[in-house]
């Protein structure tokens, strides 16, 4: 601000006037100091506002996904309890917006940036391709991505980053099903292009060809119980059905389940079934499910903590959660003899 100010030849304070869109001076210094900020570069930090007691108070969350399949995900959930619970503390507001894609919600960006609507925002579903760390980085709203950026190398410095080991996981998964005795494996993903996505996928192929299995693959879908219990009807009624079915989320493994039965395969005789996230649905089925199981609300606040040092003005920083871990249940056995 001293450099736009002494550039423009007017007083500090008329520069955040100018800047701020606050009455006090005139529209013609308000245009002499708006072409000297670009002429330098200037960014506003909604950091430094946050500490001065001029932000908003407010931290942002957009999801770019089918509102439809939100209302029973309990990872959102979960997650957005326990992002809750830090805000808390500090008297923090959570704006959240559910948006139909990508490019839907870096305009939500633009427009809180422009509006000065939030301090910072906390950004999920990382993609493979994923225009949104570049343009959080140049509108200078500070950022925490949860799940992990394909390539922590590339991104921008000020980004912070918190990640599960989704590769660790499907390997127990399938280290799992392969000492059941299981060579034909698929895994009903989530959506295609998401960065977790295509980790689990990818480890999951690195795992059949390290154990020599060639009946293994993954069908992505859009984390719904409706899709969830189209694709296991469909590769259940495959002429080489699998024995082995591993869900990317516990919505789609009570459908998967349901759907089974309703072609006459038992759970776990004919097909062992795996879901990805536990939680109480997991144990409101029978047979109860097999499953990943993770402290979600922890992995929410640890993304809050995150952003709340990011305003305090502290360093980016990647922080890793520990890994889920596979709860043995009745849906899982050995294959069966034929």
């Amino acid at each position: 601000m001293k450099d736009i100010a002494r550039r423009a030849g007017v007083s500090e304070s008329a520069v955040s006037f100018a800047l701020n869109d606050r009455p006090g001076v005139s529209e013609i210094t308000r245009d002499r100091v708006r072409r000297v900020a670009e002429q330098l570069g200037w960014r506003p930090s909604t950091a430094a506002r946050a500490l001065s007691g001029e932000g908003s108070a407010t931290v942002g969350l957009v999801v770019a996904r089918p509102a439809a399949t939100l209302g029973v995900d309990s990872f959102f959930l979960q997650l957005i309890s326990g992002v809750q619970e830090v805000l808390a503390e500090r008297h923090l507001g959570l704006l959240f917006q559910v948006v139909e894609d990508v490019a839907a919600e870096c305009a939500v960006y633009r427009r809180w940036w422009a509006e000065h609507r939030v301090d910072g925002v906390l950004v999920v579903d990382p993609r493979t391709d994923d225009p949104r760390p570049a343009l959080l980085d140049e509108l200078g709203l500070p950022a925490v991505v949860t799940g992990g950026v394909p390539d922590p190398e590339a991104g921008p410095p000020g980004l912070s980053t918190v990640w599960a080991d989704d590769a660790g996981a499907m390997a127990s998964v399938v280290g799992h099903l392969h000492a059941l005795g299981h060579r034909r494996i698929v895994h009903i993903a989530g959506m295609e292009g998401l960065a977790h996505t295509e980790r689990r996928m990818r480890t999951l192929r690195a795992e059949a060809a390290s154990r020599g299995l060639s009946g293994v693959r993954s069908v992505t879908t859009d984390y719904s119980d409706a899709e969830g219990a189209a694709v296991t009807r469909r590769v259940l009624q495959s002429a080489e059905p699998p024995t082995a079915l591993v869900y990317d989320n516990d919505v789609m493994a009570v459908a998967g389940v349901a759907a089974a039965s309703s072609l006459g395969f038992g759970v776990p005789n004919d097909v062992s079934v795996v879901a990805w996230e536990d939680s109480a649905l997991c144990r409101m089925v029978h047979p109860w499910l097999t499953a990943l199981s993770r402290d979600t609300v922890a992995f929410g606040r640890t993304a809050a903590r995150e952003l709340l040092a990011l305003l305090d003005d502290g360093p980016a920083a990647t922080v890793q959660v520990p890994l889920p871990r596979l709860i043995e249940r009745e849906s899982t056995g050995p294959v069966r003899d034929v």
